[in-house]
């Protein structure tokens, strides 16, 4: 739905830069990784709930701190680490008290490693290319390839009476579609052309706080949650805090 989209979009960027088979496997190489994230980040979901697997991503940033410094060969910068700590340490609370949730956080933590990957290659590949719709249409198809290729495993594992969406489905993926996918990537894609994939993603640690927020509203999920989450979340709000202060202040973005 994202690519059906994404093509009348593509059909008004009139200077949008050809690109080349090479230059068509790096991008929807990048798009594949974004598709392995959705997966893993659902499957979290699935296993757990709305509110563990978003804060499971919170850990985007501390694997950012770690690969960043390797693909980019640039110094480790300690106070990514120590803040992202924090967030570990708010993971672990969570990981340690509720344990009937512990397939659904590793499947998390994998999910936001690779979520952290995809976004350090993504502003790699955004620096070579302007537009961020072409950009955008060839991940996603890469992210279409790679689903594709293991829904047949995954049916296979977890077997559904149907797969066609009903009408009702359709007006919920379009909203995910249009508002939180390709509204949401695109304005990353523009972002990292300016600032670095660490704050980017540390700006996502904030999802936990609306996102808990919506759960418990919608799904009253407050009934599941012991007071280890809350504290949990507490440590990655304060990290989120913590680094702003420091940006802030030394204004590094």
């Amino acid at each position: 739905m994202s690519l059906i989209i994404l093509l009348p979009v593509l059909e008004l960027v009139k200077k949008a830069p050809k690109t080349d088979f090479k230059s068509f496997l790096k991008i929807a190489g990048v798009g594949m990784l974004l598709g392995i994230h959705w997966l893993f980040f659902y499957g979290s979901i699935k296993y757990a709930n709305v509110s563990i697997g978003i804060v499971c991503f919170s850990l985007v940033s501390f694997f950012t701190a770690l690969i960043d410094p390797i693909l980019e060969k640039h110094r480790i910068f300690k106070h990514e680490i120590l803040f992202s700590l924090i967030t570990i340490i708010g993971i672990s609370l969570i990981f340690h008290f509720d344990s009937q949730y512990r397939i659904g956080i590793i499947l998390g933590v994998i999910s936001s490693a690779v979520a952290a990957l995809y976004t350090i290659t993504n502003r790699i590949i955004a620096k070579h290319y302007e537009s961020s719709s072409t950009i955008l249409f060839h991940e996603f198809l890469g992210g279409l390839i790679i689903v594709s290729l293991i829904m047949p495993f995954y049916l296979h594992i977890f077997p559904v009476a149907t797969i066609v969406p009903t009408a009702h489905d359709m007006f919920y993926l379009f909203l995910l579609v249009t508002l939180s996918t390709i509204g949401l990537y695109a304005l990353q894609i523009q972002s990292l052309k300016y600032i670095p994939p660490f704050t980017v993603n540390l700006s996502y640690n904030l999802e936990p706080v609306y996102t808990v927020i919506l759960a418990i509203i919608i799904f009253q999920e407050n009934k599941d949650l012991s007071p280890a989450f809350y504290i949990g979340m507490a440590l990655i709000i304060i990290s989120v805090i913590l680094q702003s202060v420091y940006i802030s202040k030394f204004k590094k973005v």
